[in-house]
């Protein structure tokens, strides 16, 4: 082999390697959790009470609580599950597809913050319970980024990406939002069940496919 051909090759590799680098996505898989508002928060633990932190999650300033509630939909119910901080604006709950048959509750895919016309449900604290009038989502599925890594792959907030997933169930997942903010974290956001159909855990990696 010429050393033009091992040049050409090994600008290749660099290059591929270099591609690997910049567009792989550590993932973060989403279990079912609660979002909550000040007033909400207040009815079920307490007035004024303070979430506290069990632990830091992949997204700058937000934590897992030590706190959790019972979820009450029409056909059934899940205990002990965990509230996220810090508080929002408005209370959230995201579950899984297969979450959404056993509460009986018919949670549209959308993006988080997105509830207008979303399903309720009963949420149940040590000290009241909470009726949501809305605010039960399936998270779709979503990449954090910031604005420089955003320009550093040639994406733009709101952008619709395919990513490959590698391993023993190795594929392509499509329809990924890209989700640009000054304060995320570069991370894949995926539930339970996508998690588990393509044998993926935190920490794995996807790639986002070349357009």
């Amino acid at each position: 082999m010429s050393q033009e051909m091992v040049a050409m090759l090994t600008e290749r590799i660099v290059e591929s390697v270099r591609h690997y680098e910049n567009f792989k996505i550590p993932i973060g898989v989403s279990n079912r959790h609660v979002h909550v508002s000040r007033a909400d928060l207040d009815i079920l633990y307490g007035k004024d009470y303070a979430l506290t932190h069990k632990g830091e999650l992949g997204q700058p300033g937000q934590f897992a609580a030590n706190e959790m509630v019972t979820l009450k939909g029409p056909k059934g119910t899940f205990e002990h599950v965990r509230i996220l901080g810090p508080v929002r604006s408005q209370s959230q709950v995201e579950i899984s597809k297969t979450d959404s048959f056993r509460l009986g509750v018919k949670a549209p895919i959308t993006l988080s913050g997105h509830l207008q016309g979303t399903p309720g449900i009963t949420l149940v604290g040590p000290r009241g319970t909470v009726e949501l009038p809305c605010g039960v989502i399936i998270a779709k599925r979503h990449i954090h980024m910031t604005p420089a890594q955003a320009a550093a792959r040639h994406l733009q907030d709101g952008q619709i990406v395919h990513v490959e997933t590698f391993g023993e169930r190795q594929g392509i997942l499509g329809d990924v939002v890209v989700r640009v903010s000054d304060t995320a974290g570069l991370e894949m956001h995926i539930d339970v069940d996508e998690a588990n159909a393509c044998s993926l855990s935190n920490r794995d990696y996807v790639m986002i496919c070349p357009v």
